[in-house]
């Protein structure tokens, strides 16, 4: 049923200070894997939406995620994509509401 709907990616980079010390995944290294995932999978790339510096922890401020939701709900783009499931949260409280 939903095979034959295009996928349009919003691309979701995040990390915090002691994410990228920690794993070294930094901004353009996730942007770079993303892009090279959409284009194997043959999604179109709506943005890339950076948070960076922030923490996934429910509460914070985090803009670009704010912004990707909206353009979710305003029918921008249909999917999103992320390197690792704690880019885009750390609650699964959290993730449910997503």
């Amino acid at each position: 049923m939903y095979d034959d709907v295009k996928k349009i990616a919003g691309l979701y980079i995040r990390v915090s200070t002691e994410d990228q010390a920690r794993e070294g995944f930094s901004l353009p290294e996730q942007e770079k894997r993303l892009r090279a995932m959409c284009e194997y999978k043959g999604y179109e790339i709506y943005k890339v939406y950076e948070d960076a510096g922030i923490s996934a922890k429910t509460g914070n401020k985090r803009p670009a995620f704010d912004e990707l939701l909206q353009d979710i709900k305003d029918k921008k783009c249909n999917t999103i994509v992320v390197l690792k499931l704690d880019r885009l949260t750390r609650s699964v409280a959290d993730w449910e509401k997503i």
